[in-house]
Parts: structure tokens; C-alpha cells; sequence
């Protein structure tokens, strides 16, 4: 009779993972918790189908090196200089405390203190997969704030690369090595890192691009598609087998060079399949190793540890940012979007469980903590708004953070001010590139508005150029006061961030009904709910790109300009919503 094993856990785990995958993602929830309850329910310490350990261990090591060599293929230094700023020394400091702080509470419970350290770095990096998640469906990816907590994440990244190779290193150690020993394994592996790494990027950089172009000329999707696996699988069991090192680093080496390729897009195409279904079976497996008896029975670790990603790592995120001079909004988010372990996470506390530093006690309160943080991340995401009007209207406690208060002068206008705005007065929200351009139109027909911004720096830089402007949450009552809401006849809101339009367009109409509101709106999904609310007019980016486009296709046509601007305002009209109040019901 043939062995059905391997087939049997991975029909069974992907259905559970596709089930409970989707029951997640229709709760707003990342798809990774219902992965790891796939796991739970495919593992051997819950009633049912239990899944063969070993052949999940082996399928989960296809996850983490698929998982790196991705990594490694979107990984660009210069998205790491653009926030080295507040990115180093940030994930520095919250890495640093969070692995003190876990690792104190472990010693303090009677753990080994190698024990506690190991867990503490699992603890201290957050999950890239999670990040990316929750700041896209808040809509802040693509801002400054969105820019810093993924740079944050990508120094995380390249830490979990180091101490994935330093822990083999650190098993000598634990063994009774002697100093010796210990530092001759170090230089040592040193050495082949070094060697490995310059094998890789400087003759993998000439090498592999080569094999691939050459393949790529074959125009067979399949060779090309194969080619990409046994890069990104040779390089990693290579790094392993003739080094000695993680299979992981050798992974991520290979996504490097292979990204910087010209066909850098056709392999990341092509691995992202590969990568997301090992990836599902690794969450599955890392499940399977979850034991609610364990977790219990350890259940002081593990309040010390959800202790740590809920309070610790929030708190020094929070106090690095501001330190670094950066605007509240940016701490909150960058604190807030790291309150969760991820992939990362369980990657190390795989490594670390192999070689004997966790037990499967210590591993399960892992998984149980990630579950955990993984599901409520976006639900504390949303405080962020409220933290930061909270913190605004306690003037102690805003000057002790070192950020304007409701009363500072960064928060009102000079009241020398009120006389310089035109009787048709504007309030302008958010000055990226839209508001900067709608400013300049305003100032050119003779409106003097007022800028609202969460960038410290941004305001005084206005307010040195002779441009009226107040730091804070527009959704706030007193903030939209302060710029003189109830004498303003146009109110432009030019965030990038969906969710925060909501509530500034309601506190604004609350506070004066007849105000004109023009807002800007990346999806054309908004339509119903900004109708109900009442503004006046709408530009919709997805409009706009199709207005864009038909244009170009119509010119490329050779249609008559009269004709081209008569089917774009159709398009427009069809597309947008740009009608009087009283025909909104």
C-alpha cells in the first residue's frame, strides 16, 4: 500500500488552512491566525486528524526558505537609507528592550537566562506579512508614517538574518565550550559568512543573472519558473550544506541578487505562488506545535510575554520616535503596528527549538501569544486617532512627550491672522502634494487658507513661509476651531488615508452644515458612504487614472480634441460623483 502521509497532511492542512483562512479574512482578521488555528486543529494535542510532525518540519522548512528568498527579492537598500533615520535606531532600541525585558521576566520565573534572551528576540521582531496588512486596509502605507514602520521592520528583518546564523554559534556555547571554543566557532563562522555572502552577491551577481537571462530567452514559463526554485533551493541547502550556516541567510542572499536581476519581476511573480503555499503549510506546522495544556501550565511566561509585545515594545517605539524628534502620529503608528510577532518570530523559535535552547512548552506560548497579537493588532491599530487627540488635550503630558498640545502655538492661529482670510475662506487638510497644489490655487485667487497637518516639521516650515497653518487631528473639535471652521466656506480634505476622512468630514459638518466639502478618495468603493455624508464634490484617483487613460487612447485614436474632451467629461461624469447636496438623500 502506498504512503499517503505526506499527500494526506498537505490536502488536510491547506483545506483547514483555506477554511479557517477565510473565515479570518471575512472577520477583518490577517489569513496567518487562520493558519495557525489550521494547524491547532491538524496537530496532536487536539482530537481529530493529527498530522506527521516530521513531514510538517521538512514542509515548514520550504516555508521559511521560500519565505527569505522573497524577502530577499524585495528587499532594496535604498528603501533602508530613505529611514535610516528613525529605522536603525528605532528597531535598535525596541529590539534591545523588548529582549531585556522578556528575558528579565524569564529569569525572574526561573527560566535559564539563555532561555530568556532567545525568546526575547522571537518577541522583539514583528511580522513584515501583518505590518503591510494593517497599514494598507488603514490606508497609510504610502505615507510618511506608513515609509518608517516599514523601514523599521526591514532593520528587523536583517537582524533575525544575523542571529539565525549566531545561534548555531550560541549552541557551542550552551554546551560547555570554552572561551576558546566559543570564540574560535565565532571567527569561524564569520569567515564563511563573509565567504558566502561575497560568493553570492559578487560572483552569484554575474552568475545567476547570466543562467537566468539565458533561460528567460527560452520564453518557457515552466524552465524560468523551475529555474527560480532551484535558486532560491540550491543556494539555501548550499549555504547549509557547504557552509554550515542558516539555510535561511543563504535564501535571502539569493532574493537579493535575483532581485537585482532584470528579470527580477518575473521571479518574483513566479515565486509569489510557491512562496505563499509553503508559507501556509509553515504557519500550519508552526500551529500543530501549539499545546493548550503546555500554554497553561506556563501561564506566567506567558502574560510576561503578551506583557512585552502589549506594553513593552509599544512604549519603547513610542519614546525612540519621539526622542528622534518625529511627530506623534508617526510614534503611534510605528508603536501600534509593532504590537505583534509574526513569521519571523517563529522562525527563530523554530531554530532555537531544534538546537535545544526552547522547549515545546516555551515554543506553544509563542505560538499562543502570536494568535493572540496577530488577531487584536488591528483592532489596536485603530486607537491610534484617539491616543493621539488624547495625549493633545492634557497639555502636562503633551509638553512632557514633547509634542504640541491642544494649547500650543503650533495648534491655534495668531488671532493678527483672522484678518488676512478673503470672504471666501478655505481650510485645507493634509499637505502632501494634493494639498500643496490646492494651497497654491487658493493663494493665487486671493483665499488665504488654512493648513491642518500632522507634521510638526511641515507646520513650522508653513508658518516660517507666512502660511497660516495649525499641527493636529482634524477630526478633532478643537483643532477644527482653532482654524476657524465656522468662517470658512470650503473645507479640502487631501489625505491619502480612507480612514481618517470619515471622521474629519463629520466633525467639520457638525460644526457648520452649509460648509463645502471636496474631498479626494482613492477607490470609487467610498461613493456610497461620502454621498451619505454630504460633501459636495468627490475626485476619485481611479477615476481620474481612467479619465487619464482614455484620454491617451483617444489621442492615440486620432479623434478630434472636441470629441476628446466631450467622451472624457462622459467618462468623468459616469465615474465621479460631483453633484449639488440637495440631490444626495
Amino acid at each position: 500500500m502506498h504512503d499517503v502521509s505526506l499527500i494526506l497532511l498537505i490536502t488536510i492542512g491547506l483545506a483547514f488552512a483555506l477554511l479557517f483562512g477565510a473565515i479570518t479574512n471575512r472577520l477583518g482578521l490577517s489569513p496567518i491566525v487562520g493558519y495557525l488555528l489550521a494547524g491547532v486543529m491538524v496537530g496532536p494535542y487536539t482530537p481529530g486528524f493529527v498530522g506527521d510532525a516530521n513531514i510538517a518540519s521538512q514542509l515548514a522548512e520550504m516555508g521559511v526558505i521560500l519565505l527569505m528568498f522573497g524577502v530577499g527579492l524585495h528587499f532594496h537598500v535604498e528603501d533602508l537609507i530613505r529611514v535610516k533615520a528613525i529605522a536603525v535606531p528605532g528597531a535598535i532600541v525596541q529590539i534591545t528592550a523588548a529582549t531585556a525585558l522578556t528575558a528579565a521576566i524569564a529569569f525572574l520565573l526561573g527560566r535559564p537566562l539563555t532561555t530568556g534572551l532567545i525568546l526575547g528576540v522571537a518577541v522583539s521582531v514583528a511580522s513584515t506579512v501583518v505590518l503591510i496588512r494593517v497599514l494598507m486596509d488603514n490606508g497609510v502605507l504610502h505615507t510618511p508614517q506608513g515609509h518608517a514602520s516599514v523601514g523599521w521592520l526591514l532593520v528587523e528583518d536583517l537582524f533575525t538574518v544575523v542571529v539565525l546564523v549566531v545561534l548555531p554559534v550560541l549552541k557551542d556555547a550552551a554546551a560547555g565550550g570554552s572561551l576558546a571554543v566559543v570564540g574560535t566557532s565565532l571567527l569561524m563562522t564569520a569567515v564563511k559568512i563573509i565567504l558566502l555572502v561575497f560568493l553570492v552577491l559578487v560572483v552569484g551577481k554575474r552568475v545567476l543573472p547570466l543562467l537566468m537571462n539565458s533561460i528567460a530567452r527560452t520564453r518557457s514559463r515552466e524552465l524560468f519558473t523551475l529555474s527560480v526554485l532551484v535558486v532560491a533551493m540550491g543556494v539555501a541547502a548550499g549555504s547549509a550544506l557547504v557552509f554550515g550556516v542558516s539555510m535561511a541567510l543563504g535564501a535571502f542572499l539569493a532574493g537579493m541578487v535575483v532581485g537585482r536581476s532584470d528579470v527580477s519581476h518575473q521571479a518574483a511573480s513566479d515565486a509569489l505562488p510557491m512562496r505563499d503555499a509553503f508559507a501556509v503549510l509553515f504557519f500550519v506546522s508552526v500551529g500543530m506545535l501549539f499545546n493548550p495544556a503546555a500554554t497553561l501550565a506556563n501561564w506566567d511566561l506567558t502574560l510576561g510575554v503578551f506583557a512585552v509585545i502589549f506594553i513593552g515594545k509599544p512604549l519603547a517605539a513610542l519614546g525612540i520616535v519621539l526622542m528622534l524628534g518625529y511627530p506623534l502620529r508617526t510614534a503611534l503608528t510605528a508603536s501600534m503596528a509593532l504590537a505583534q510577532i509574526g513569521e519571523f518570530s517563529f522562525i527563530l523559535g523554530e531554530e532555537a527549538r531544534s538546537l535545544g535552547f526552547l522547549s515545546a512548552a516555551e515554543t506553544s506560548v509563542l505560538v499562543s501569544c502570536a494568535i493572540v497579537s496577530i488577531t487584536v493588532n488591528p483592532l489596536i491599530f485603530r486607537l491610534i486617532g484617539p491616543l493621539e487627540r488624547w495625549i493633545q488635550a492634557r497639555p502636562l503630558l503633551a509638553r512632557w512627550l514633547r509634542v504640541p498640545s491642544a494649547d500650543d502655538a503650533l495648534t491655534s492661529l495668531d488671532e493678527s491672522d483672522a484678518g488676512e482670510a478673503s470672504s471666501a475662506s478655505a481650510v485645507v487638510v493634509g499637505y502632501g502634494p494634493v494639498g500643496q497644489t490646492l494651497t497654491r490655487i487658493l493663494r493665487d485667487f486671493n483665499i488665504n487658507p488654512v493648513i491642518i497637518d500632522l507634521n510638526v516639521d511641515t507646520v513650522r516650515k508653513l508658518h516660517a513661509s507666512g502660511i497660516r497653518a495649525i499641527y493636529g487631528d482634524a477630526s478633532s473639535k478643537e483643532i477644527l476651531l482653532a482654524a476657524k471652521i465656522e468662517r470658512a466656506e470650503f473645507l479640502l480634505v487631501a489625505l491619502p488615508d480612507r480612514s481618517a476622512r470619515i471622521p474629519i468630514i463629520s466633525m467639520a459638518l457638525s460644526l457648520k452644515p452649509d460648509l463645502k466639502v471636496l474631498v479626494r478618495a482613492r477607490y470609487m468603493n467610498e461613493r456610497d458612504t461620502l454621498e451619505r455624508l454630504g460633501v459636495a464634490a468627490v475626485a476619485y484617483e481611479e477615476a481620474e487614472v481612467a479619465v487619464a487613460l482614455a484620454e491617451m487612447l483617444l489621442q492615440q485614436i486620432g479623434v478630434s480634441e472636441e470629441v476628446l474632451q466631450t467622451r472624457a467629461a462622459v467618462i468623468r461624469g459616469e465615474l465621479a460623483v460631483i453633484r449639488p447636496r440637495a440631490e444626495v438623500h
